[in-house]
């Protein structure tokens, strides 16, 4: 043992040996200190684990009904679309395409809508803007939205493929300013913050394909007031940079569907509709006839990402469908067809931290067409076929039984699952009433028809068969793009169910089964509500009419909750109509949904504001928070 050790050793026992010495009886317990001040905080530690998702202490969900509507007797003239609300003024704002105008209505009384005025559009931005001439260069208004007693209205050129405009009013309806927006602006929306309106401008062709206006997406500025908004406070975000040789050309994939006649890719791109995230930083676009969805920084105003939605399969189960309008019943089943899904509204809200779009795939094929008095006509002005006074110079859908006639073929790997034949599956009771995307699937043509006139030729092969829309709704990762809900076949079983012979009605004349060879129910407005700590999605089917109301909370397990429809189905509407008295069809044409929150709402009750643009009506039902036991 060192010299060290043995000394600490013995100093240790001494110390011990003091300590016991002194072991006398405890002294009085002395005053308690002050608080010392307190020291520095220290690191954040690391986030625990998330904890298991709770259960509802009362589990509810949601019942609609119909209380009132508003009519404007108008029948099939667009007469009411696009639908917004102000709850300090209690009024709704109805686009009414067929006047040019937006009628507002009182909703004080919810159950009994009133007519109180009408903005005046054309006579308000000609006044307001010199480049327009006269309130006669202004078309009809498309859309409106409304944001902090602040009424945003889009409102297209009398001719179409010529920019349109965005108007500003109070909402007391009062004007207050104008700009100029892409062509044919048909979607308007505010930022959640206020601070931006965009607008989607669809750019379509005329009707002869020889004017095609590139697409666009208008932001504009408000975040210094509305009243002084002028053009410096415009971003107009176009898509020209993924024209073919421009730098961002190959960020375009394939699953991006472009017209073969399109002169461009940015003249062939067409926005919609948009939806903006909750911190109003990031924008989506739908680009319809595209298949795809835009992706915009609203930090810079800049395009992010153009994304490629694909195609629903429904040869598989759980995706099955009603193909035709010819076989006398109700048969939604499997068929090698696959649906592109082709969003017109779409909406967004957060789960978990993480953005979701939910899109109402309704699908829409292109067919540009003008008037001739017969068919030497129609040849002389470029048309390619002639149909009762209708001129076609650009069709880019065929019904499957018409494709053998224009000397193309079809070979399909998987036809002797449904049919023996191609002859039997395109029967008409089968498959050979469906109508077919013409451009996809397709490879081998002898000449480049598509470019022309969107038909097949002789030599084309179709080894994969499209159709257009998806007859559902769907929930995506905004971040992913990935697909994470959709509801399959759903509508079409549901209204089969509750319609009964009425099932796949069109939206102006009753009877049932009219179209299934075309889009089936048209899921087209699509609205997003959060209600007694749920999130629900409310989707109206544009031909049979109606609302679908689903609990999407959990994205990726939405759930059906209730359909509800106030059409008649057993009056003669041709008749009701002739006699100046359609009343008693109900709503025809859901174009839009509203919801309006508990305690926004003049009753104190949630709304829903539908606006009907075949029967002119404007909807209006409440929504009550309900057990679910």
């Amino acid at each position: 043992m060192t010299f060290d050790s043995t000394f600490k050793q013995l100093t240790l026992a001494a110390l011990i040996s003091s300590l016991v010495a002194c072991s006398g009886d405890d002294g009085a317990k002395g005053e308690k200190g002050d608080t010392g001040a307190q020291g520095p905080q220290g690191e954040q530690g690391v986030a625990g684990s998330n904890g298991e998702n709770g259960v509802d202490a009362t589990p509810n969900t949601i019942a609609i009904k119909f209380i009132g509507r508003y009519e404007s007797g108008e029948f099939d003239e667009s007469a009411a679309e696009i639908v917004a609300y102000d709850a300090a003024t209690e009024q709704v704002f109805v686009v009414n395409a067929n006047s040019g105008m937006v009628d507002v209505l009182d909703i004080s009384e919810p159950s009994l809508p009133v007519l109180v005025s009408s903005l005046d559009l054309g006579t308000d931005i000609a006044a307001a803007l010199g480049s327009v001439a006269s309130a006669d260069a202004l078309g009809a208004a498309n859309s409106v939205a409304v944001k902090n007693g602040v009424v945003a209205v889009a409102v297209e050129a009398s001719n179409k493929q010529a920019n349109g405009y965005i108007a500003f009013y109070q909402a007391d309806g009062t004007f207050l300013s104008a700009v100029e927006a892409g062509a044919l602006p048909d979607m308007v929306t505010f930022s959640p913050d206020g601070n931006k309106v965009l607008a989607a401008n669809e750019g379509e062709p005329n009707g002869d394909y020889s004017i095609d206006p590139e697409g666009s997406v208008t932001v504009v500025d408000i975040s210094a007031g509305v009243a002084s908004v002028t053009s410096t406070n415009v971003t107009h975000i176009t898509f020209t940079d993924f024209n073919v040789g421009g730098s961002r050309e190959n960020e375009l994939g394939n699953d991006v569907r472009i017209s073969s006649k399109s002169a461009s890719v940015a003249q062939d791109l067409e926005p919609e509709y948009i939806a903006v995230s909750a911190d109003s930083q990031t924008a989506w676009v739908a680009l319809q006839e595209n298949n795809a969805l835009v992706e915009i920084d609203l930090a810079d105003n800049s395009i992010s990402a153009i994304l490629g939605l694909g195609y629903k399969n429904h040869a598989i189960l759980g995706n099955e469908l009603d193909a035709s309008n010819k076989d006398d019943s109700i048969n939604i089943t499997n068929w090698p067809v696959r649906g592109l899904f082709m969003p017109d509204s779409i909406d967004a809200y957060q789960f978990g931290g993480v953005n979701y779009l939910i899109t109402a795939n309704e699908g829409d094929g292109r067919e540009y067409l003008t008037n001739a008095a017969d068919e030497s006509a129609c040849t002389a002005a470029g048309g390619f076929d002639f149909d009762d006074g209708d001129c076609f110079h650009y069709l880019d859908e065929i019904r499957l039984k018409d494709i053998e006639d224009t000397g193309a073929t079809v070979n399909l790997d998987d036809l002797a699952r449904f049919a023996p034949d191609f002859d039997t599956l395109a029967e008409d009771e089968n498959l050979g009433r469906i109508k077919i995307v013409a451009n996809m699937g397709v490879s081998g043509c002898d000449t480049d028809t598509f470019a022309t006139t969107g038909q097949p030729s002789t030599g084309c092969e179709y080894e994969a068969l499209y159709t257009y829309g998806a007859r559902s709704f769907s929930i995506w990762n905004a971040e992913t793009g990935d697909l994470v809900f959709d509801s399959g076949s759903d509508f079409e079983r549901i209204t089969a169910q509750r319609l009964g012979d009425e099932f796949n009605a069109t939206n102006d004349e009753n009877g049932g089964d009219d179209r299934s060879d075309d889009k089936g129910p048209e899921p087209e407005a699509i609205e997003i509500a959060q209600i007694g700590g749920k999130t629900y999605a409310f989707i109206g089917l544009e031909r049979v009419g109606g609302i679908m109301a689903y609990d999407i909370t959990h994205p990726e397990s939405a759930r059906f909750v209730q359909y509800i429809n106030t059409r008649d189905f057993s009056v003669d509407i041709e008749d009701l109509v002739d006699g100046g008295d359609f009343s008693a069809v109900g709503d025809l044409g859901p174009e839009s949904i509203l919801f309006i929150a508990a305690e926004d709402s003049p009753s104190g009750v949630a709304l829903l504001v539908v606006g009907n643009e075949v029967s002119g009506t404007t909807a209006i039902f409440e929504v009550n928070l309900v057990s679910a036991n």
